[in-house]
């Protein structure tokens, strides 16, 4: 049986090899056992599928640190490899914090990291663009300054196009993450790659995707007292063959 430490090793490995890699979040253990039925090499996390999951706004402390590490259990029996800290507040008055204290507070999730028993993957996140704050200049001064305060992976959440992508992957030596949720969708992994994107993940999106094809079932019933959705349901089989 591989070991957590050998799963954290292969991951760090990801960002180490060339080329671009996709690492789709789940929400729940069902959709965690999908995507890796799939032959994902990662998965990720989502706190907007897990507050989707039981129905609460994301991002509102509506859903506690320990319900939050509880729908990690499974992740951390098959081998949690990384983390990403934020600078984003959760305060609507001042969302982002600080410059220093974002970095300082870096520094000290890396150290931490690096204290574990194993090459945990630390991601520091810059979350202007999702709070209004449409500073390129100070989000890629930040992502420099989690690089030197030892962040293993950068992130933006936010970045849409491959020429801002392209600015922003230039500016740094660590692999940068993007989030396709907030990208352009026409957008491919392969042209992605090209402008120095490592990693790219969906955030929530595929939750959402999800409760759009329940909610159109459910409207079809309701409006029409249809039952055509019924059709494109995952045979229980296949369900059965996942979740053996």
């Amino acid at each position: 049986m591989t070991t957590q430490h050998e799963k954290a090793a292969a991951f760090r490995a990801l960002h180490e090899r060339p080329g671009v890699f996709i690492i789709p979040n789940a929400w729940d253990a069902g959709s965690a056992k999908l995507l890796a039925s799939l032959g994902f090499e990662a998965l990720a996390t989502t706190s907007l599928g897990l507050a989707n999951a039981l129905g609460r706004i994301d991002g509102t402390g509506a859903v506690s640190r320990e319900e939050l590490l509880a729908n990690c259990a499974l992740a951390a029996q098959a081998g949690v490899a990384g983390g990403s800290i934020e600078d984003a507040t959760g305060d609507e008055a001042k969302p982002i914090y600080d410059f220093g204290l974002a970095a300082e507070r870096v520094q000290a999730a890396a150290e931490a990291a690096r204290a574990l028993p194993l090459p945990f993957v630390l991601t520091a996140r810059a979350d202007n663009l999702m709070h209004g704050r449409r500073d390129l200049d100070d989000t890629i001064r930040r992502l420099q300054a989690f690089e030197k305060a030892g962040a293993d992976v950068l992130y933006a959440p936010g970045l849409r196009d491959l020429a801002t992508m392209k600015l922003v992957a230039s500016a740094v030596s660590k692999p940068i993450n993007v989030v396709m949720s907030a990208a352009d969708p026409s957008l491919t992994a392969a042209q992605m790659e090209a402008v120095g994107v490592k990693r790219l993940s969906v955030g929530g999106a595929l939750s959402r995707l999800a409760l759009a094809a329940f909610m159109k079932g459910a409207r079809e019933m309701k409006d029409q007292g249809g039952f055509t959705w019924v059709r494109d349901t995952m045979p229980t089989k296949d369900l059965k063959a996942v979740f053996h």
